[in-house]
């Protein structure tokens, strides 16, 4: 299965985390999809050896980062609850503009193509919504 791919304009660049004895990292990269009546935030990890290839990147970059879904089920003992976590891991990006230089595509142009396009990220910003299903 291919990886999925995001765009949008780098929101936030966190530093780099270690956790644990065996010395995981992450380092979360949120973006930014501006469209008509909100702004989408998408926050995307990239772990071990990834997390130094963001220093690549700067915020206001417009990017595009490939993806694969990853999930897991966590539950403190038999008698608590089950909880399911859902993450979006980063397997590489390109950057399409700089946030300063002339040639940055528009932040607007994050998520203007058309769903039909074949990009399934294109649809969220299609996605219609009541301003009382809004958590806050």
């Amino acid at each position: 299965m291919s990886d999925a791919k995001v765009r949008g304009v780098v929101h936030l660049i966190e530093e780099t985390k270690t956790y644990g004895q065996n010395g995981f990292r992450k380092r979360l990269v949120v973006l930014e999809q501006p469209t008509d009546r909100f702004t989408n935030y998408v926050p995307v990890d990239f772990t071990r050896d990834d997390c130094d290839s963001v220093d690549d990147m700067n915020v206001g970059d417009d990017v595009e980062i490939s993806y694969r879904l990853s999930g897991r089920k966590w539950q403190r003992d038999a008698q608590s609850e089950v909880k399911f976590f859902l993450n979006a891991e980063a397997t590489g990006f390109k950057v399409i503009g700089g946030g300063d230089s002339p040639d940055a595509a528009p932040a607007s142009d994050a998520s203007s193509s058309d769903v039909s396009s074949g990009d399934a990220n294109n649809g969220f910003a299609e996605a219609a919504y009541d301003d009382n299903d809004i958590p806050f």
